[in-house]
Protein backbone atom coordinates (compact mmCIF):
# COMPACT_ATOMS: atom_id res chain seq x y z
CA UNK A 1 0.00 0.00 0.00
CA UNK A 2 1.25 3.48 -0.84
CA UNK A 3 0.18 7.00 0.13
CA UNK A 4 0.69 10.05 -2.10
CA UNK A 5 0.19 13.60 -0.79
CA UNK A 6 -1.21 15.71 -3.63
CA UNK A 7 -1.38 19.46 -4.21
CA UNK A 8 -4.96 20.72 -4.65
CA UNK A 9 -4.79 24.51 -4.33
CA UNK A 10 -3.83 27.37 -2.01
CA UNK A 11 -6.08 29.80 -0.16
CA UNK A 12 -5.30 33.07 1.60
CA UNK A 13 -7.01 33.86 4.91
CA UNK A 14 -6.60 36.03 7.97
CA UNK A 15 -4.27 34.35 10.41
CA UNK A 16 -6.44 35.56 13.30
CA UNK A 17 -9.03 32.96 12.29
CA UNK A 18 -6.60 30.32 13.54
CA UNK A 19 -4.31 32.30 15.86
CA UNK A 20 -6.28 35.00 17.72
CA UNK A 21 -3.16 36.97 18.68
CA UNK A 22 -2.52 37.67 14.98
CA UNK A 23 -4.87 40.59 14.38
CA UNK A 24 -4.45 41.49 10.73
CA UNK A 25 -1.84 39.36 8.97
CA UNK A 26 -2.88 37.30 5.97
CA UNK A 27 -1.26 33.96 5.30
CA UNK A 28 -1.41 31.27 2.65
CA UNK A 29 -2.72 27.81 3.45
CA UNK A 30 -2.01 24.77 1.30
CA UNK A 31 -4.97 22.71 0.18
CA UNK A 32 -4.10 19.04 -0.11
CA UNK A 33 -5.62 15.71 -1.04
CA UNK A 34 -4.21 12.26 -0.33
CA UNK A 35 -4.21 9.24 -2.60
CA UNK A 36 -4.02 5.81 -1.00
CA UNK A 37 -3.21 2.92 -3.33
CA UNK A 38 -4.63 -0.13 -1.60
CA UNK A 39 -4.64 -3.63 -3.10
CA UNK A 40 -8.45 -3.47 -3.20
CA UNK A 41 -8.79 0.00 -4.71
CA UNK A 42 -7.56 3.57 -5.09
CA UNK A 43 -8.80 5.90 -2.34
CA UNK A 44 -8.80 9.69 -2.60
CA UNK A 45 -9.14 11.61 0.66
CA UNK A 46 -10.73 14.96 -0.27
CA UNK A 47 -10.77 16.50 -3.73
CA UNK A 48 -9.59 20.07 -3.07
CA UNK A 49 -10.64 23.21 -4.93
CA UNK A 50 -12.58 23.23 -8.20
CA UNK A 51 -10.25 24.13 -11.12
CA UNK A 52 -12.26 27.25 -11.99
CA UNK A 53 -11.54 29.05 -8.71
CA UNK A 54 -7.95 29.72 -9.77
CA UNK A 55 -9.22 32.14 -12.42
CA UNK A 56 -12.70 33.15 -11.21
CA UNK A 57 -13.01 32.57 -7.46
CA UNK A 58 -16.08 34.77 -7.01
CA UNK A 59 -17.84 33.10 -9.91
CA UNK A 60 -17.55 29.73 -8.19
CA UNK A 61 -17.54 30.58 -4.48
CA UNK A 62 -19.37 33.90 -4.36
CA UNK A 63 -18.91 35.87 -1.13
CA UNK A 64 -16.99 33.03 0.48
CA UNK A 65 -14.03 33.93 -1.74
CA UNK A 66 -13.57 37.16 0.25
CA UNK A 67 -12.84 35.26 3.47
CA UNK A 68 -10.99 32.35 1.83
CA UNK A 69 -9.34 33.61 -1.35
CA UNK A 70 -7.83 31.12 -3.82
CA UNK A 71 -4.33 32.24 -4.79
CA UNK A 72 -2.91 29.31 -6.78
CA UNK A 73 -2.11 29.59 -10.48
CA UNK A 74 -4.39 27.90 -13.03
CA UNK A 75 -3.78 24.18 -13.32
CA UNK A 76 -3.05 23.54 -9.65
CA UNK A 77 -5.76 21.06 -8.72
CA UNK A 78 -6.15 17.42 -7.78
CA UNK A 79 -6.92 16.35 -11.36
CA UNK A 80 -3.48 17.42 -12.55
CA UNK A 81 -1.84 16.11 -9.38
CA UNK A 82 -3.35 12.69 -10.08
CA UNK A 83 -2.05 12.81 -13.65
CA UNK A 84 1.42 13.36 -12.22
CA UNK A 85 1.19 10.00 -10.45
CA UNK A 86 -0.31 8.24 -13.48
CA UNK A 87 -4.03 8.19 -12.65
CA UNK A 88 -7.19 9.54 -14.24
CA UNK A 89 -10.39 10.35 -12.29
CA UNK A 90 -12.12 7.15 -13.47
CA UNK A 91 -9.37 5.11 -11.80
CA UNK A 92 -10.40 6.34 -8.34
CA UNK A 93 -12.58 3.73 -6.62
CA UNK A 94 -13.34 5.52 -3.34
CA UNK A 95 -13.58 9.22 -2.46
CA UNK A 96 -13.62 10.10 1.24
CA UNK A 97 -15.03 13.55 2.00
CA UNK A 98 -13.52 14.73 5.27
CA UNK A 99 -16.27 17.37 5.19
CA UNK A 100 -18.15 19.32 2.54
CA UNK A 101 -16.54 22.76 2.48
CA UNK A 102 -15.54 23.79 -1.07
CA UNK A 103 -11.78 23.61 -0.55
CA UNK A 104 -12.21 19.93 0.36
CA UNK A 105 -14.87 18.68 -2.07
CA UNK A 106 -14.54 21.02 -5.05
CA UNK A 107 -13.62 18.32 -7.57
CA UNK A 108 -16.10 15.67 -6.42
CA UNK A 109 -18.05 15.87 -9.66
CA UNK A 110 -15.14 14.53 -11.72
CA UNK A 111 -14.99 11.15 -9.95
CA UNK A 112 -17.99 9.55 -11.59
CA UNK A 113 -16.96 5.93 -11.00
CA UNK A 114 -16.12 6.32 -7.31
CA UNK A 115 -18.08 5.40 -4.21
CA UNK A 116 -18.25 8.44 -1.91
CA UNK A 117 -18.07 8.24 1.88
CA UNK A 118 -19.46 11.17 3.88
CA UNK A 119 -20.53 11.36 7.52
CA UNK A 120 -24.33 11.37 7.84
CA UNK A 121 -24.24 14.50 10.02
CA UNK A 122 -22.19 16.31 7.41
CA UNK A 123 -24.70 15.50 4.72
CA UNK A 124 -27.52 16.70 6.95
CA UNK A 125 -25.70 19.95 7.76
CA UNK A 126 -24.92 20.66 4.11
CA UNK A 127 -28.56 20.10 3.15
CA UNK A 128 -30.08 22.19 5.92
CA UNK A 129 -27.52 24.96 6.57
CA UNK A 130 -26.23 25.53 3.06
CA UNK A 131 -24.27 28.63 2.09
CA UNK A 132 -24.60 30.24 5.53
CA UNK A 133 -22.35 27.49 6.92
CA UNK A 134 -19.96 27.43 3.97
CA UNK A 135 -21.60 24.61 2.01
CA UNK A 136 -21.95 25.18 -1.74
CA UNK A 137 -24.25 22.68 -3.45
CA UNK A 138 -22.43 22.93 -6.78
CA UNK A 139 -19.38 21.36 -5.12
CA UNK A 140 -20.95 18.47 -3.23
CA UNK A 141 -24.47 17.74 -4.49
CA UNK A 142 -23.97 15.72 -7.67
CA UNK A 143 -26.11 12.65 -7.03
CA UNK A 144 -23.08 10.35 -7.04
CA UNK A 145 -23.23 7.05 -5.10
CA UNK A 146 -22.68 7.94 -1.44
CA UNK A 147 -22.34 5.88 1.71
CA UNK A 148 -23.25 7.67 4.94
CA UNK A 149 -20.81 7.02 7.78
CA UNK A 150 -21.69 7.22 11.49
CA UNK A 151 -18.99 5.59 13.64
CA UNK A 152 -15.57 4.36 12.59
CA UNK A 153 -15.58 2.58 9.25
CA UNK A 154 -12.92 0.20 7.92
CA UNK A 155 -12.88 0.77 4.16
CA UNK A 156 -11.43 -2.61 3.18
CA UNK A 157 -11.83 -4.72 6.32
CA UNK A 158 -8.13 -5.07 7.08
CA UNK A 159 -7.58 -2.20 9.54
CA UNK A 160 -5.26 -0.33 7.18
CA UNK A 161 -7.64 2.44 6.02
CA UNK A 162 -10.15 3.40 8.70
CA UNK A 163 -12.48 6.40 8.76
CA UNK A 164 -12.57 8.17 12.14
CA UNK A 165 -15.27 10.72 13.05
CA UNK A 166 -13.64 13.92 14.38
CA UNK A 167 -16.51 16.43 14.72
CA UNK A 168 -16.15 20.04 15.76
CA UNK A 169 -14.96 22.00 12.75
CA UNK A 170 -18.22 20.85 11.17
CA UNK A 171 -20.84 18.38 12.43
CA UNK A 172 -19.46 15.51 10.40
CA UNK A 173 -15.74 16.11 9.96
CA UNK A 174 -13.87 12.82 9.50
CA UNK A 175 -10.24 11.77 9.42
CA UNK A 176 -8.65 8.74 7.76
CA UNK A 177 -6.24 6.51 9.67
CA UNK A 178 -3.72 4.87 7.36
CA UNK A 179 -1.38 2.03 8.35
CA UNK A 180 1.60 1.59 6.02
CA UNK A 181 4.06 -1.28 6.17
CA UNK A 182 7.25 0.80 6.20
CA UNK A 183 6.31 4.43 6.88
CA UNK A 184 4.02 3.66 9.83
CA UNK A 185 0.64 5.04 10.86
CA UNK A 186 -0.78 8.35 9.66
CA UNK A 187 -3.92 10.23 10.62
CA UNK A 188 -5.20 12.42 7.81
CA UNK A 189 -6.91 14.94 10.08
CA UNK A 190 -8.22 17.49 7.60
CA UNK A 191 -9.67 20.50 9.45
CA UNK A 192 -9.97 18.61 12.71
CA UNK A 193 -6.40 19.95 12.93
CA UNK A 194 -5.98 22.75 10.42
CA UNK A 195 -2.70 23.91 11.98
CA UNK A 196 -0.43 21.89 14.24
CA UNK A 197 -0.16 25.00 16.44
CA UNK A 198 -3.84 24.64 17.38
CA UNK A 199 -3.31 21.06 18.53
CA UNK A 200 -0.17 21.93 20.49
CA UNK A 201 -1.80 24.91 22.20
CA UNK A 202 -5.24 23.34 22.55
CA UNK A 203 -6.65 26.42 20.82
CA UNK A 204 -9.88 26.50 18.85
CA UNK A 205 -9.99 28.33 15.50
CA UNK A 206 -12.74 30.87 14.97
CA UNK A 207 -14.18 28.96 12.03
CA UNK A 208 -15.27 26.10 14.32
CA UNK A 209 -18.87 24.90 14.41
CA UNK A 210 -18.74 23.40 17.95
CA UNK A 211 -15.71 24.23 20.17
CA UNK A 212 -16.52 21.56 22.77
CA UNK A 213 -16.64 18.79 20.18
CA UNK A 214 -13.53 20.21 18.54
CA UNK A 215 -11.57 19.87 21.78
CA UNK A 216 -12.92 16.34 22.32
CA UNK A 217 -11.62 15.46 18.88
CA UNK A 218 -8.27 16.96 19.85
CA UNK A 219 -8.15 14.58 22.81
CA UNK A 220 -8.83 11.61 20.54
CA UNK A 221 -6.20 12.78 18.07
CA UNK A 222 -3.61 13.12 20.83
CA UNK A 223 -4.35 9.56 21.92
CA UNK A 224 -3.72 8.35 18.36
CA UNK A 225 -0.53 10.38 18.21
CA UNK A 226 0.68 8.92 21.51
CA UNK A 227 0.15 5.48 19.98
CA UNK A 228 2.46 6.37 17.12
CA UNK A 229 0.33 8.06 14.47
CA UNK A 230 1.74 10.98 12.50
CA UNK A 231 -0.94 13.67 12.23
CA UNK A 232 -1.24 15.29 8.80
CA UNK A 233 -2.92 18.67 9.23
CA UNK A 234 -5.48 20.20 6.91
CA UNK A 235 -3.69 23.45 6.05
CA UNK A 236 -0.33 23.73 7.82
CA UNK A 237 2.18 25.38 5.47
CA UNK A 238 5.19 24.55 7.66
CA UNK A 239 4.26 20.88 7.82
CA UNK A 240 3.39 20.89 4.12
CA UNK A 241 6.95 21.97 3.29
CA UNK A 242 8.31 18.84 4.99
CA UNK A 243 6.04 16.24 3.37
CA UNK A 244 6.83 14.00 0.45
CA UNK A 245 4.55 14.94 -2.43
CA UNK A 246 3.28 13.58 -5.70
CA UNK A 247 5.18 10.55 -7.02
CA UNK A 248 7.40 10.51 -3.92
CA UNK A 249 5.14 8.18 -1.97
CA UNK A 250 5.01 6.86 1.59
CA UNK A 251 4.83 3.08 1.71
Amino acid sequence: MKMHVLEAGTVRMRKSIYVPAEKSDLFDLPVSCTLVRHAKGNVLFDTGCHPSVAEDPHGRWGGLAKMMTPVMPPGVNVLNSLKAVGLEPDEIDVVVCSHLHPDHCGCNQFFKKAQFFVHVRELAAARTEGVSAGYLAQDWDHGLPTTGVEGQHDLFGDGRAVLVPLPGHTPGTMGLRIELANSGVFLLASDAVSLLQNLEENSVPRNTWNPDLYLRSFAEIRTMRERGATVICGHDALQWSTLRKGPDAYD
